[in-house]
């Protein structure tokens, strides 16, 4: 089965891809793998959340917004290179946007990781980072980037 046909199995549509917010492009090919710029939760052009979590934006919340950024990140792959040629999830990075205090990234992150584990299954197992920060970029919740091995 195609990713492309897992996507329309699980009712999953890729968005639009999000517009860069300054001087960079959403994916870059090197070889065999495509790297994502950090993507942020937009959804139709505009941001979902603005926020720090554990303060103005829950946990289960930002969960949900990190699964938008990993889709907006699949849309940037499948925008340069076509999904159906991943090969397998390399890894991934999330930052969390963290009100003092707040030390649950790994479950937030988590949104944007079991995304990839539906659609990819065992190809879509990572190596991930999920980091707090005390800013990011318009004020988003997370944000989220990707490394995907592609085949021909």
């Amino acid at each position: 089965m195609s990713w492309t046909a897992r996507l329309a199995e699980l009712g999953v549509e890729l968005p639009p891809v999000a517009a860069p917010v300054a001087a960079y492009v959403p994916a870059v090919r090197s070889g065999n793998h495509v790297y994502t710029s950090g993507q942020l939760p937009f959804v139709a052009g505009a941001l979902a959340a603005t926020g720090k979590v554990g303060g103005d934006v829950s946990p289960e919340e930002a969960k949900a917004h990190a699964r938008t950024c990993a889709l907006n990140a699949l849309a940037a792959v499948d925008d340069l290179v076509g999904i159906d040629k991943v090969v397998r999830v390399v890894k991934l990075t999330g930052f969390v946007a963290s009100a003092e205090g707040f030390t649950g990234q790994p479950a937030v992150v988590n949104g944007a990781s079991e995304l990839l584990g539906e659609v990819f299954g065992d190809a879509g197992k990572h190596a991930r980072a999920a980091v707090g920060v005390a800013e990011l970029p318009l004020g988003a919740p997370v944000e989220v980037d990707l490394i995907v091995e592609i085949g021909e």
